[in-house]
């Protein structure tokens, strides 16, 4: 008897329909095609453990599995469930009626009962796509999946479940998503900048870097509180719109890093890679390709702690995502591509010894340490970076103090009343929704800054010794420093802003 269930592969974040035929005839042998791989074939013994706990045998007969289109690799211990509810049916245990309408899917433990696969998201989305009437998952996907509107969401605690649930012997819980949750916890907040002390410049560099989606870098010496503030920033970025969740969701459960806990992802991602990460393991690869740590940042924070103990290559890799949002990992047969649309927060110390430049311990650096030093990061990286902050220690007054600062709740207020100005600014442009996305083209329309502004940058370019490359930058966080002053034109004084956070450009750094 010739029986089809339904399954998905993922490629990339998303999801491509599986049909799995089953054919049992005379015989004795087991064939499972369909390029699977290792983890898939040892299916049989797990479906053959877990039928055994429930009382039931599997078949002693010729079986022949195949997982249609036959050209895409099957990856994971995900499709076990999938073949179990076919092989079952094929031998008349489960009733064929409902197994068009439903996707089911889950790993198979050996007394029978159902572990999370990976994924959930990207799989309801797409079976809603292609028409299913629901989907059966283990109870740890349920939550994430409900989201999908017009998608039956039920959960299985075992084998057993899912033969009542298809025979129509026992109704399982369907999961239903509520959206007041989702609106709920993006008002939350953790980390608050009110408990930083001092460092008053520093934090409106941050408003300004969240306010205009642009990347920063701080150089100070060890203990100056550079991480402590890096942390802070996921917090008075834009509260989580449903789209940006599903997206970043989507990722986060194809590299199987959701917590089962909650439905969606609430608060903007903060990844935090240490300097000795692979470029593997930054922008996302493999023999079978998954996001990397650009990916899981996507519409968050990647946050590179001391910059310069990067391998440079490692680093360079960064320059095209950075640019194009996007990455894309290509292999002989195949390529995948996930977003990485991030803001980039990095962090080092002026010199190898760490204080260069402070106002009371003297740089113990040999002559041309410092220039080598900040040599490690390449031009091309820097110019992706728009503003550049010096963090000088917080003076024991400061720290001392009771006195508590601006918390993120007051900065955040500040920060989407800039992004509401720049989403109605850049409604023509889809692919467009801050400042520090903006092109050449869009510069000379958006960002016209009169004689007055012209001559004052052009005074910094000449006594500061500023780079060509820095003009556009200084426009950018110009015109981001004016809309959260709520100003339609830029003046003079966003100008000089937006020219002191441009000191790496200077001309004589480092010697």
């Amino acid at each position: 008897m010739l029986v089809k269930t339904h399954c998905y592969a993922l490629h990339g974040i998303d999801a491509i329909h599986v049909t799995v035929e089953v054919n049992i005839s005379p015989g004795v042998k087991f064939f499972l095609v369909g390029l699977p791989d290792n983890a898939v074939k040892e299916s049989q013994q797990r479906i053959e453990s877990a039928l055994s706990s429930i009382g039931l045998r599997f078949p002693g007969k010729r079986i022949i599995i195949n997982m249609a289109p036959a050209d895409i690799r099957k990856e994971g211990s995900s499709y076990d469930v999938t073949l179990a509810t076919g092989i079952l049916s094929a031998q008349g245990i489960i009733s064929d009626k409902l197994l068009n309408d439903y996707v089911v899917m889950g790993e198979l433990s050996l007394d029978g009962s159902l572990k999370p696969v990976k994924g959930a998201l990207s799989i309801a989305i797409q079976a809603k796509n292609d028409g299913f009437k629901g989907v059966v998952f283990p109870i740890e996907n349920c939550k994430e999946a409900s989201v999908v509107e017009g998608l039956e969401v039920y959960s299985a605690e075992s084998i057993r479940d899912v033969i009542d649930f298809f025979n129509q012997e026992k109704e399982l819980f369907q999961h239903k998503y509520d959206l007041f949750d989702f609106n709920r916890e993006t008002d939350a907040f953790g980390e608050d900048f009110s408990d930083v002390k001092g460092q008053e410049s520093v934090k409106r560099a941050f408003e300004v870097a969240a306010a205009g989606g642009h990347n920063i870098i701080l150089v100070g010496p060890p203990g100056s509180g550079k991480t402590m503030l890096a942390k802070r920033l996921p917090g008075i970025l834009p509260p989580f719109t449903l789209g940006e969740s599903l997206e970043t969701t989507k990722i986060h459960s194809v590299a199987g890093k959701t917590d089962f806990k909650f439905q969606l992802m609430t608060k903007r991602p903060f990844r935090s890679p240490h300097s000795s990460s692979s470029d593997a393991a930054l922008i996302g690869g493999g023999a079978y390709p998954q996001p990397g740590e650009i990916s899981l940042a996507h519409n968050g924070v990647l946050f590179l702690d001391e910059l310069p103990e990067f391998k440079r290559f490692v680093l360079e890799v960064l320059r095209q995502p950075l640019e194009d949002r996007k990455v894309t990992v290509s292999r002989a047969r195949f390529s995948v591509e996930y977003p990485a649309s991030v803001m980039l927060v990095a962090s080092m110390n002026p010199c190898p010894c760490g204080y260069y430049s402070h106002p009371e311990k003297e740089c113990v650096c040999p002559a041309g340490a410092v220039k080598k030093y900040m040599s490690r990061i390449s031009g091309p990286l820097l110019d992706r970076i728009d503003i550049h902050v010096e963090v000088l220690p917080v003076k024991f007054n400061q720290l001392s103090s009771e006195q508590k600062g601006e918390t993120s709740k007051e900065i955040r207020k500040r920060i989407i009343k800039a992004r509401e100005l720049q989403a109605k600014r850049f409604d023509k442009y889809p692919s467009v929704y801050c400042n520090a996305q903006m092109s050449a083209s869009m510069l000379q329309h958006y960002c016209k800054i009169g004689e007055k502004g012209k001559m004052l940058i052009k005074t910094a370019m000449q006594k500061l010794g500023l780079s060509a490359r820095a003009y556009d930058r200084i426009l950018k966080l110009s015109r981001t420093i004016a809309d959260l002053d709520g100003k339609e034109t830029i003046e003079p004084l966003h100008l000089a802003e937006a020219i002191q956070y441009r000191s790496l450009d200077r001309e004589g750094w480092g010697n």
